[in-house]
């Protein structure tokens, strides 16, 4: 005996909004109907939430658009990072995803330092193109040259 709802907002491991979804009575009265991650199927609920999906489309399609145009922009730096390093090329310390962030503010590109997609950090001299996380959908690259102080 399930309840057929339409989903407002997303719900994990059930569905995006707009989805139609079938749940148990208890789930529905006591968690997706209070919170107002849902509504009882109906012509009104349907119109309101085709409005909701083309709005979040188009903020998706922006945010997209945003991130593919700091991709562009980023792809053409080069940064220069001096780091004390020994006679054999390995750093004393190493270059991290914050200093990497820093170092593109200085060249007028702002991002957060999880936009930066290392494994570790770097440690030793080179050159090396490391991938930026600007959206789901967009990654950009960045040169990052190490040099000895």
């Amino acid at each position: 005996m399930a309840i057929e709802l339409i989903l407002l907002k997303d719900v994990a491991e059930l569905g995006k909004v707009g989805d139609i979804v079938r749940v148990a009575p208890g789930y529905a009265r006591n968690y997706l109907l209070p919170k107002k991650f849902a509504e009882k199927v109906n012509p009104g609920t349907l119109r309101r939430v085709e409005a909701i999906k083309l709005r979040l489309q188009k903020e998706h399609e922006e945010r997209v658009a945003v991130a593919q145009a700091m991709a562009e922009k980023v792809a053409g730096i080069v940064l220069s990072i001096p780091v004390e390093a020994g006679e054999n090329g390995k750093l004393f310390g190493s270059v991290n995803a914050q200093m990497i962030a820093e170092a593109l503010k200085e060249q007028g590109v702002e991002v957060e330092k999880n936009i930066v997609q290392l494994d570790e950090p770097l440690r030793e001299l080179g050159e090396f193109d490391v991938e930026l996380k600007l959206h789901a959908e967009v990654k950009g690259t960045v040169k990052v040259n190490i040099v000895a102080k």
